[in-house]
């Protein structure tokens, strides 16, 4: 493998390393396309904490954010998909 190839895959890895990340990954799967907000109340975790961490996952193209008009909805990407999968193999 290329070090560019590793370094991709070091930054999915990371993005989707934090059990906070993985709930917000798999409440987004369930929703298809949510909202921070929806993120916040739905875990019931701050809403600071989900925004920083859909930030991170993001930046791992893990998800990707939509605008529509003052609203900013989050859906999965397809490495976001296959994490989840990843997980859910996991015994």
């Amino acid at each position: 493998m290329n070090g560019k190839i590793i370094k991709r895959a070091e930054r999915v890895l990371k993005g989707g390393a934090n059990k906070n990340r993985l709930r917000i990954l798999s409440f987004i799967a369930q929703e298809n396309t949510t909202s921070v907000w929806a993120i916040s109340q739905g875990l019931k975790i701050n809403f600071a904490n989900a925004s920083q961490h859909l930030l991170r996952l993001e930046k791992a193209g893990l998800v990707q954010k939509r605008h529509s008009g003052l609203e900013v909805y989050h859906e999965l990407m397809p490495y976001g998909e296959k994490i989840l999968e990843f997980v859910k193999n996991i015994k």
